[in-house]
């Protein structure tokens, strides 16, 4: 049974592989190279408080994560939050990015949040899937911003109004 809790410090290694996994085989992110251990450590320390990083597990192994980061550093943006999504290759397609989204939602509403937005890079239908399920609405699109195994990738920009309710 999938479980969600804070993330800790402990998760990193696991944190990694699925990040790494992603690096490697996806265009879910634009990192090009691995990240290190050390380099995880600097991102996992600018989350908690006011952008929680959350994780998923069953039994003891983390199989998910997912956080809200700040949108942008200008003031104006305090109320509106970025939100990342990561599942392990093995667990894709079996409800552990819903149970991330409905407490990240959750965590978002209790936060004060207005606004959360996701950049989902082009072709990335199971993400876009997930998010309009949880009411993320496409905004718009940047096109080819991203070059990643040899090929130039939109990034299509989706938006949750949190006073806007949609519960899934």
């Amino acid at each position: 049974m999938v479980s969600i809790r804070d993330a800790q410090i402990s998760d990193l290694p696991a944190m990694l592989a699925i990040y790494n996994h992603a690096v490697n085989t996806l265009v879910a992110t634009f990192d090009l190279e691995e990240q290190t251990l050390e380099q995880r450590e600097v991102w996992f320390h600018k989350h908690g408080g006011r952008y929680p990083l959350i994780v998923a597990e069953d039994g003891d192994e983390v199989i998910g994560y997912c956080c809200l980061s700040a949108f942008r550093e200008k003031p104006a943006y305090g109320n509106t939050a970025e939100l990342s999504i990561y599942i392990a290759e093995n667990q894709r397609g079996k409800s552990v990015g819903s149970a991330l989204m409905r407490d990240i939602q959750k965590r978002t509403r209790e936060l004060g949040f207005h606004v959360v937005i996701s950049g989902i890079t082009g072709g990335n239908e199971a993400s876009v899937r997930l998010h309009e399920k949880f009411g993320f609405t496409l905004v718009g699109k940047l096109r080819e911003v991203g070059y990643k195994f040899g090929e130039w990738h939109d990034v299509h920009y989706y938006e949750w109004m949190v006073g806007e309710e949609h519960i899934s």
